[in-house]
């Protein structure tokens, strides 16, 4: 049975109440124009994982739209720990964190929405299957291609998903678990709810930040583990061709940490089951995750 999506625990503004009474009034311009940024976390050991780098994106996507944001990090994690608190959930939670323009008239001038409105999302956090992790997901080859960067700067973690949410939506209809997109130029750039590693001859390959992507704080993390556990991580261009050519896939986010592929469209990816790069770096990022929140090093 799907959770609901009501079952969550909701910060407006410094008012927390549950997710089925939690509102924004209809004049917030990240309702009307999705004018508005965010961020989402999970925690290990009911720790926040790389909170300061996701307040940093933040930040930087408030930057790139002109909206300041009016806590300072400290505060935002103070607000982020008393949700939390709230909800008073057993196991790990999920965590998003958004921030709008605010209140304001119809109108697209920033100056009429002089407060910025402040959301926090607490909610049990679902972890990954263990089949899936078994076995591995399929994806598809979006038709859907991702924002030109000269019309919506990449770097910006918007709350407009109307680009990534077509994608999705031509997974799931053709009963896949995530869409990859190519950019303008026909590069392959992202998927539209996390980012892609190529494995070929051992070495891990992601498209290059020029490919028009976000940049990951877990992809981010990846080459971290890379480093740590002896593999080679790079960016480069990637196009089709190399996705029929991998011997592993695997797609990375903060929700799904490092999850195998073994399917795009029709073809299997390398055995069609996870392979050992792959199998090696997901256990790598689950250790030092446990390990920078507070955990002991096996």
């Amino acid at each position: 049975m799907e959770e609901s999506p009501f079952n969550s625990t909701v910060y407006v503004n410094g008012t927390i109440s549950d997710g089925a009474v939690a509102v924004v009034p209809v004049f917030d311009h990240g309702f009307l124009y999705g004018e508005g940024v965010y961020e989402t976390l999970r925690t290990y050991r009911q720790s926040p994982f790389l909170l300061d780098r996701h307040l940093t994106r933040l930040r930087t996507s408030a930057s790139l739209i002109n909206l300041t944001i009016p806590q300072d990090d400290s505060e935002l994690a103070a607000a982020i720990t008393t949700t939390m608190r709230h909800a008073a959930l057993k196991g790990e939670q999920y965590v998003r964190l958004i921030v709008t323009r605010g209140v304001g008239d119809l109108s697209y001038d920033p100056a009429g929405c002089p407060t910025p409105t402040v959301i926090i999302i607490v909610k049990t956090h679902r972890e990954t299957s263990p089949e899936n992790m078994e076995n591995g997901i399929r994806i598809i080859i979006s038709s859907i291609l991702r924002n030109h960067p000269e019309a919506v700067n990449p770097r910006i973690k918007s709350n407009n998903l109307l680009n990534s949410a077509l994608a999705m939506q031509e997974a799931i209809q053709a009963g896949a678990q995530e869409a990859l997109m190519r950019n303008y130029r026909g590069e392959l750039s992202e998927c539209s709810q996390s980012n892609i590693f190529l494995v070929k001859e051992s070495k891990v390959l992601t498209p290059s930040l020029e490919s028009g992507l976000l940049e990951g704080v877990t992809r981010n993390f990846v080459f971290e583990i890379g480093a740590h556990t002896g593999f080679t991580v790079r960016e480069t261009v990637l196009g089709d061709s190399d996705v029929h050519e991998a011997d592993e896939i695997f797609i990375t986010s903060t929700t799904r940490e490092i999850l195998p592929v073994t399917r795009v469209e029709d073809r299997t990816v390398g055995s069609g089951a996870p392979g050992p790069v792959t199998l090696a770096l997901a256990a790598a990022f689950r250790r030092q995750a446990e390990l920078l929140s507070g955990g002991s090093d096996p």
